[in-house]
């Protein structure tokens, strides 16, 4: 496989910052032509910084189109013709007002597939729906740090990322339909979706979910972060074969049961907490990765990316992380983030 299984899927892509240009170069990735659609002032994300730009748009085409002129719409819909899909990330008004939608491009292309990525829905307004307003909005947030302290926020865009991928499976689900149409991706339903055992633990049996110290599982235990000797430890036992390998390492003795370790909880992990102050959090990795305990030691990026050179690539002037769709028979073609413009003279038409 030479040029990626999605080789020959055209798709234009509308939109700023994070979680659509996420979407697309996903697809990019996997061999689609992805052509960005910028506004004469490029994406907002340009803005920011070139290695910001780079880690969400390697591999794309750029198109300056100006959509609020009548030139711009005949672009727009030139480009629409040639095209499997498109994916839009802006607010629900500036879709329509733009003309990104299925029921605005059908004339082109009865075929098109358009996906609008909003904050809550092509139909809910445009109040602010920014990666960190979502996470507060949605119960994320509150879920977050320590019980005693105030809410926080993971250190990355776990909104914007995880509604990114959630429309480029939606995008190529429609594709594979081989039918036209629109789809709807709202952060605010992704994330919600993602609170799957929270949520449902409250809806059917009423249990409100509550933030435990270190990060602790609400049904497994042990399964949170350990201070140890030096450094934090990451154990998550979810089973009985696990935690009988992980007490016979330990020296700890009863607990046996799953359910047993629940209803015990504080008594287990003061034993446990105990046990792991004897070695380092990398001594505990060591001892307990053989076993097939799941455990690893808290580390920052930086040791995280050296431990894993493999995830890292190269696209034109920028290192970066590659795609993590593994195809046999495929390996990506990394190409540059484009020049905002660089590419206004590709064809029209497949």
């Amino acid at each position: 496989m030479t040029g990626g299984p999605l080789a020959g899927i055209r798709i234009l892509e509308v939109g700023h910052i994070l979680a659509g240009p996420y979407a697309t170069m996903m697809l990019a990735d996997l061999g689609a032509e992805v052509i960005k659609l910028e506004p004469p002032t490029g994406d907002l994300s340009r803005q920011v910084g070139d290695a910001y730009f780079a880690s969400l748009n390697r591999g794309k085409l750029s198109i300056c189109v100006d959509l609020t002129t009548e030139e711009g719409q005949q672009r727009l819909g030139e480009l629409a013709t040639g095209a499997h899909a498109l994916l839009v990330n802006l607010k629900p008004s500036a879709i329509r007002r733009y003309g990104l939608t299925y029921d605005a491009l059908r004339r082109w292309n009865e075929k098109i597939v358009c996906v609008a990525l909003t904050g809550y829905g092509l139909d809910a307004g445009d109040d602010p729906a920014f990666d960190y307003v979502i996470q507060a909005v949605t119960g994320v947030a509150a879920l977050t740090g320590d019980p005693d302290g105030p809410p926080t926020l993971p250190g990355y865009s776990a909104a914007d990322n995880s509604a990114g991928l959630t429309a480029a499976l939606g995008l190529l689900a429609q594709i594979v339909s081989g039918c036209g149409g629109q789809v709807e991706v709202s952060l605010r339903d992704v994330m919600l979706s993602q609170l799957n055992y929270r949520a449902s633990a409250y809806l059917n049996e009423g249990t409100e979910p509550r933030r435990l110290p270190f990060g602790a599982h609400p049904f497994y235990v042990p399964a949170q972060l350990f201070p140890t000797s030096e450094g934090y430890l990451a154990l998550f036992v979810t089973h009985d074969g696990f935690w009988r390998s992980f007490a016979a390492e330990a020296g700890i003795e009863g607990f046996a049961t799953m359910a047993e370790r629940a209803r015990r909880r504080d008594e287990v992990l003061a034993v446990v907490t105990a046990a792991l102050a004897a070695d380092t959090a990398t001594g505990w990795e060591f001892r307990l990765r053989p076993l097939g305990v799941p455990a690893a030691a808290v580390r920052p990026l930086p040791d995280a990316l050296a431990a894993t050179p493999e995830a890292v690539v190269t696209a034109g002037d920028f290192r970066l992380i590659g795609s993590p769709v593994k195809v046999a028979g495929y390996v990506p073609e990394y190409g540059s983030p484009p020049r905002l413009g660089e590419h206004g003279g590709v064809v029209a038409h497949r």
